[in-house]
């Protein structure tokens, strides 16, 4: 690429190589603008003659083509493009979404040196019209063996990122206690709705326990036979795990016990266990508080119908995960 000095009316379809201001130190148009019939007009009544204009040299793309063809390669999924000025292209999500990233994927095109991507989180929920990741080019131009090497890069390993949609989720939630199911109810519903409403999700099926391994497995063969996209355990007890009634429970009807942990938040504790395709969480001391816990990090990928693995959770890095 190189630079060179024009006259205003031979400027029309050039890169501005430098950003052009207002006598009041107003930006008037930025770097890397493309000039229009309609800038030439504006710059001549700005009172300019000529512009300093990048000039693209063979083998070279312009900054915002290449950022385009990127971002086609870098998001799948309920997602659609949105260019900005200067060489950049903004992923943005078409409806309610879990967004999965690929973090190896990811730094593998950061490292490239020729293009730079951000994300948000992994499993992180996105509303519609939410911007969940921007691609971003070399300034004014990129060298064409660089982009195709880059789009071949992530043709075969994947996209760096997918926008998962979260399409009317049936939530099911078991409330459970040692002596009146409807006690916990009492406690958590409150919190509970709060808590999925931030996701857009509301509760389809409710059931009251006592906290007795052979009552809680009845309460859950029912909820799973109504084919929930996730069913929630609210318990009033402490523990979260295999040997817990709950835990006991899950076992009792065949669920497949995936993670049980503790964050480093105290009490807050999670079992996650499938049965069949249908996650089952059990997340006691959860639901004491609205404050975000665990539970948000998992809710976006159960709600989006996304199998969420034992070493996932391990990689949430919630603080300090136990097994």
């Amino acid at each position: 690429m190189k630079m060179q000095a024009m006259e205003i009316k031979d400027s029309v379809g050039r890169l501005l190589y430098h950003p052009i201001f207002r006598n009041g130190g107003k930006k008037l148009m930025a770097k890397g603008h493309q000039l229009s019939e309609e800038d030439i007009r504006l710059l001549n009544a700005e009172g300019l003659d000529r512009v300093w204009v990048a000039e693209l040299e063979q083998g070279e793309v312009g900054e915002d083509q290449a950022a385009t063809a990127l971002a086609m390669e870098v998001g799948c999924g309920s997602l659609e493009i949105r260019m900005v000025a200067g060489g950049r292209a903004n992923l943005m999500t078409t409806e309610a979404c879990c967004v999965l990233v690929d973090d190896q994927v990811l730094r593998e095109v950061n490292q490239g040196g020729c293009v730079a991507v951000a994300t948000t989180p992994n499993f992180s929920y996105a509303a519609t019209g939410q911007r969940v990741a921007t691609v971003k080019t070399a300034p004014f131009a990129m060298a064409q063996e660089d982009l195709e090497t880059t789009r071949a890069m992530l043709r075969a390993k994947g996209p760096v990122l997918q926008g998962r949609p979260i399409r009317q989720p049936v939530v099911a939630v078991l409330y459970t206690d040692p002596h009146q199911g409807d006690r916990a109810r009492a406690l958590f519903e409150g919190i509970m709705r709060t808590r999925l409403l931030r996701m857009g999700a509301v509760t389809s099926f409710v059931l009251c326990a006592i906290e007795e391994e052979a009552a809680v497995a009845r309460a859950l063969e029912h909820l799973i036979r109504s084919r929930p996209t996730v069913v929630m355990v609210a318990s009033t007890t402490a523990p979260a795990g295999p040997t817990d009634v709950v835990g006991r429970a899950m076992e009792r009807i065949g669920c497949r016990l995936e993670w049980f942990l503790a964050p480093v938040e105290p009490g807050n504790l999670l079992l996650l266990a499938y049965a069949g395709d249908i996650p089952v969480v059990s997340a006691p001391g959860c639901f004491r508080s609205p404050k975000p816990n665990v539970v948000d990090l998992l809710l976006p990928p159960l709600l989006a119908r996304y199998r969420v693995s034992g070493p996932e959770v391990a990689s949430l890095g919630h603080g300090g995960l136990l097994q």
